[in-house]
């Protein structure tokens, strides 16, 4: 998915341990470990002449990890992936040196019936050596992602590694991301479970944080690798994401993402020149921006 236009203006401010901001990038912290962009989509009610339908659009240097809370989604890319996401499933695409793909909401749910879609976009970005790999294309089943309780707390793990478990999305950098939900009160530890940068996205509820109250669509980011405990207030539900950073800077414009400006500019005019791989039997084009 693009992320023109999807970026929420910066409100950002210091709290103790922490930035408090919306989504990434924002000015003050361009990525969280190897998480370059989380676009926070819906909640949206999905109703007759109004379905989901992202157009062909191309990625490079970058993963994309789409996890649906409501909704569905098909997913179809040049590889020739088509692939179905449900809630708590994964859809993880490696980008590499260049991949096309669409989302659209799936065709039997184009019957006139509403129902709400709401989840998360998010970017990774490769290691500088396999920014220029062969795209890939992977989906876990929610019932293959590890979950458990701990008091009232529900966890999944997503991606990476935390906790002690493994996910099955075969990443390609130290991160993880993990989904959290409680319906009481709960004090959420996370020193020695999560290493690197940490990010903390509200997706419901409030939680306390250095004494101070942050509520659902704000999101924290730790300035302490490996510290940090909160609390959970009940009905909260929020993710986890972050990891190691990389020594390199990433440039991004548009849905591109790279070590190099050079590279940035390579992919651009293979758009427009319409050189990229294409999805099988999709003649939709999103226009590069600009």
């Amino acid at each position: 998915m693009s992320n023109q236009g999807l970026i929420i203006e910066e409100r950002s401010r210091d709290i103790g341990d922490f930035l408090v901001g919306r989504l990434i990038p924002f000015r003050k912290k361009r990525m969280v470990g190897p998480f370059i962009f989380i676009d926070h989509m819906g909640p949206t009610t999905i109703k007759k002449g109004h379905y989901m339908d992202v157009d062909q659009h191309p990625h490079i240097g970058l993963s994309t990890l789409t996890y649906l809370l409501e909704g569905e989604l098909t997913h179809k890319d040049s590889i020739g992936t088509h692939q179905r996401i449900s809630p708590g499933s994964v859809n993880w695409m490696v980008a590499g040196k260049g991949v096309t793909h669409t989302e659209r909401t799936p065709e039997d749910l184009r019957d006139g019936t509403e129902f709400t879609a709401h989840g998360y976009q998010i970017w990774v970005a490769l290691p500088k050596e396999l920014e220029k790999t062969e795209p890939e294309f992977h989906h876990i089943a929610a019932a293959d992602l590890p979950n458990w309780t701990d008091k009232s707390a529900q966890y999944r793990l997503i991606a990476g590694k935390g906790y002690g478990r493994i996910s099955p999305l075969p990443v390609h950098s130290e991160l993880f991301m993990v989904e959290v939900k409680t319906e009481k009160e709960y004090e959420l530890n996370i020193k020695g479970d999560l290493k690197g940068e940490i990010g903390i996205c509200i997706v419901k509820g409030v939680i306390e944080a250095c004494e101070d109250i942050i509520e659902e669509g704000n999101m924290l980011v730790s300035k302490i690798d490996d510290s940090c405990t909160i609390v959970l207030k009940p009905k909260t539900h929020v993710l986890l994401f972050g990891g190691q950073p990389f020594p390199e800077e990433r440039y991004i414009y548009w849905n591109f993402v790279a070590t190099s400006k050079e590279t940035i500019e390579a992919a651009k005019e293979r758009w427009k020149n319409q050189e990229f791989p294409k999805v099988s039997g999709d003649d939709t084009y999103v226009p590069l921006p600009g």
